[in-house]
């Protein structure tokens, strides 16, 4: 399977977790966000900027997880109300810190708060098996120049 990421070039290797709280784990976790789609990895780029736009310094992280590799799923009817609040992610954290203690499974499928009939992909970068996980390459990300003025707008 193949997932996106959407990152910034000065942030180097887009397998590098930092450990920084996000909806789906605590601060120290090592995860990625990733997405199925790129527009929905632009999307929740989009949302995670707040109003700075894009330029040429963005880029589209390609990664593959092997098929071979089983994923563990949450779906909004497992989640409880107010899942996807913009400014508390304790209810998505509470499901998916046992899952990254556990190392169960590499990858954390789960409903995007964005738009939750899509998935993201949380990826555990401390699992045995992340070393099946490739970087198979980097595309540049050359959104629409309206979508930049949309987002300076919305400040």
């Amino acid at each position: 399977m193949i997932v996106f990421r959407i990152l910034h070039k000065k942030y180097g290797d887009p397998l590098f977790a930092p450990g920084i709280e996000g909806r789906w784990n605590s601060y120290g976790k090592k995860v990625l966000y990733c997405s199925e789609s790129i527009p929905l990895a632009f999307m929740e780029s989009m949302i995670r900027r707040q109003g700075v736009g894009f330029n040429s310094d963005f880029q589209i992280a390609h990664i593959e997880i092997p098929d071979s590799i089983p994923i563990t799923e949450i779906q909004v009817k497992d989640l409880d109300k107010g899942w996807d609040n913009s400014y508390d992610y304790s209810k998505c954290q509470r499901l998916a810190n046992p899952w990254y203690e556990a190392g169960k499974s590499l990858a954390l499928k789960v409903p995007s708060a964005a738009l939750s009939i899509c998935s993201n992909y949380v990826i555990n970068t401390l699992h045995p098996d992340f070393s099946e996980v490739k970087l198979l390459k980097i595309t540049p990300l050359m959104p629409d120049p309206r979508i930049d003025e949309l987002l300076k707008k919305a400040k």
